[in-house]
Order: structure tokens, then C-alpha cells, then sequence
């Protein structure tokens, strides 16, 4: 919902930042990687409790999201990279809900929600890309992209604000699944209706 609003303020030091790495050679594969060994680091973390730690890996992951982007862009956007970006993320996504499933075990059942509605949002997402991909279809309005991004009431923004307020707060966590969790499933039902708006007849 905010990722489109937040581009103007996030992208000038992302683009400061990724100039060094390219000067440096740094690919934007690579970023992507770093950054999902860095993510993947935060659920052992969150699962022994250690919030503040997993939550620092959590920001160095994000920022490795937006840096491996505009790594890409000052140099070349490849199909793979988008694949990687989008893939590697979902994992990522899943993998600290699961943490914070292992830390709560009694709470385990609303991690097991969220993860559920964390299908609906990706297949809608990416079911979505590869009709507009089909058809020739771009937009720009989330930055320069290798896939078309559908936006939705939870995007990238509103999920990384949903998993950080549950490492902050644990005692959180089954209410921030729930709540998240609904917003995901509204997005699904939008992006379902969006696609048969602009796909149902073709």
C-alpha cells in the first residue's frame, strides 16, 4: 500500500549507495544473496529469542532488497534477477514467521495463518506477473522492474512493518498475525479481482 509512496524518499540513497558497489564491481545478484544469508541468520535468532539481534539482521536484509534493485538498474536488469529478488523474499518472508513459530510453539497456530495467507498473496502476485508478462504489459510506479508489480493493502513496506513490530513486541505476535494475516487475504481477493478485470476476457 506504501511501497509505490515510500520510492521518491527511499530511492536517492539507494542510488548513492549502489554507485559504490558498482564502482567496487559488486553485482546485483550478488546483494541478493548476501542479503538472504543475512535474513536466513535472523531465525535461528528470533528462535532462541534474541529479537534485538534478529531484528538488526532483519533491517540488513531489507536494505540488501532495496540495494541489489538499484544495483541492477545502474548497471542491467536481468529476468534471473527478478526471479531471485522475488523468490529469495517469499522465502525470507515465510522463514521469519517460522522463527517467531519457534520462539511462541503455543502460539504456533496464528504463525500457521499467516503463512497461509502468505500463498494467497504471493500466487496472486506472481500468477498476476506472468499474465502481464504474456500480454506485454508494464508498470513503473514501484520503480524499474523485471516483473510487473501488483500492488495490494500488503505489500513489501506493510510486511516488513508486521514482522518487525513482532520481533520488537513478541507478546504481539498472535495479534499481528491476525491482523496482517486479514490484510493479506484482502489483497488476494483484490489482485483476483483486478486480474479478472484486466484478463478475464482475453
Amino acid at each position: 500500500m506504501f511501497d509505490a509512496a515510500l520510492r521518491p524518499v527511499i530511492d536517492p540513497p539507494l542510488k548513492r549507495l549502489a554507485s559504490l558497489l558498482v564502482a567496487a564491481r559488486v553485482s546485483a545478484n550478488s546483494v541478493t544473496w548476501a542479503g538472504f544469508v543475512i535474513g536466513m541468520a535472523a531465525i535461528p535468532l528470533i528462535a532462541m529469542q534474541h529479537y534485538g539481534w534478529a531484528l538488526f539482521l532483519i533491517a540488513l536484509n531489507r536494505l540488501s532488497d532495496g540495494l541489489d534493485g538499484a544495483v541492477a538498474r545502474a548497471t542491467r536488469l536481468t529476468d534471473y534477477g527478478g526471479y531471485l529478488d522475488i523468490v529469495l523474499d517469499f522465502i525470507f518472508y515465510a522463514g521469519i514467521v517460522f522463527g517467531l513459530s519457534l520462539a511462541r510453539p503455543d502460539e504456533a497456530l496464528y504463525g500457521a495463518f499467516l503463512l497461509w495467507t502468505f500463498m494467497g498473496t504471493g500466487a496472486t502476485f506472481l500468477a498476476f506477473a506472468m499474465l502481464a508478462a504474456k500480454y506485454g504489459e508494464t508498470t513503473e510506479i514501484n520503480g524499474r522492474k523485471s516483473l510487473y508489480y501488483l500492488g495490494g493493502l500488503a505489500e513489501g513496506t506493510e510486511t516488513i512493518v508486521a514482522l518487525s513490530l513482532m520481533c520488537i513486541f513478541p507478546a504481539s505476535f498472535p495479534f499481528v498475525c491476525i491482523i496482517f494475516g486479514t490484510m493479506c487475504i484482502i489483497t488476494a481477493v483484490t489482485r483476483i479481482y483486478a486480474t479478472k478485470e484486466r484478463f478475464g476476457k482475453r
